[in-house]
């Protein structure tokens, strides 16, 4: 099972979405999918139509539940979901002096009876605390979504200089899955150009596929669907399936190792 943490700590970046639609398109593919939103705001949740699930994920988090326990079937078919609570946002203070905070959702997925999915995909909050630390510490790999605006570079180094911390003290398999150009509006030169800087300055890092600036990717959780269900035809829909061929197609390869430019 791969497992993927989609982190940004910068909001906007097209994280949920990500999440979401690269969920959507690997089970369109034939794969088996689990989901995990770690965020307090639970978007990825509602995008599937999960709301106030109670405490859920905290209560694995905190109070000892077990993983299996919070798993939703979706209505799409080989997708499930750990839906998130809004109690997630005080998991900081309740683990406070807890002994190896960072791997309790390695320590609970490791512990899950069966697992029969192809895919983990951890949609994680755009924060840099206790909740994404567990999602990396879990993570074979990380995916980064980022937008294509100059503001959005200097906040990518500092991320994968968190990367490779994490790295060296809490799992030295974290590998970069790659860095995912989002709301690339290509009748712009500046989005055009920041997508050149990424490739130049991260080079063998950035993924090929890049996610358009797309209306329908921005209507489609107001219809509680994937983009694939919303508008199959459209630009966010082919995007996001690019996205998924190309992340399959890694199963074939090593993935790079995370580095600092």
């Amino acid at each position: 099972m791969r497992i993927i943490a989609i982190v940004n700590q910068k909001g906007g970046s097209g994280k949920t979405t990500t999440a979401v639609n690269l969920a959507a398109t690997l089970v369109e593919k034939g794969k088996k999918v689990l989901l995990i939103d770690m965020d307090p705001q639970g978007s990825a949740s509602m995008w599937y139509g999960f709301k106030d699930q109670g405490k859920g994920l905290y209560q694995v988090l905190t109070d000892g539940e077990k993983l299996e326990n919070v798993i939703e079937k979706t209505k799409l078919d080989n997708l499930h979901i750990v839906p998130a609570s809004p109690l997630l946002a005080g998991v900081e203070k309740a683990l406070a002096g807890e002994v190896a905070s960072e791997s309790i959702l390695k320590d609970r997925v490791a512990n899950l009876p069966s697992q029969p999915w192809d895919y983990l995909l951890i949609d994680c909050p755009p924060t840099l605390g206790i909740l994404s630390l567990n999602a990396l510490t879990l993570a074979n790999e990380v995916l980064v979504p980022v937008e294509a605006h100059v503001m959005a570079l200097h906040g990518l180094v500092q991320l994968l200089k968190t990367i490779n911390v994490v790295k060296q003290r809490l799992n030295p398999s974290l590998a970069i899955a790659g860095i995912l150009p989002c709301r690339v509006d290509q009748r712009t030169k500046h989005s055009v150009e920041i997508v050149d800087q990424l490739k130049d300055r991260f080079q063998g890092q950035v993924c090929s596929s890049v996610i358009r600036e797309n209306i329908r990717l921005a209507e489609a959780p107001l219809h509680l669907k994937p983009i694939t269900e919303y508008d199959t035809h459209c630009n966010g829909a082919q995007d996001y399936r690019k996205l998924a061929d190309e992340l399959m197609s890694q199963e074939k390869r090593e993935i790079p190792k995370p580095s600092v430019v």
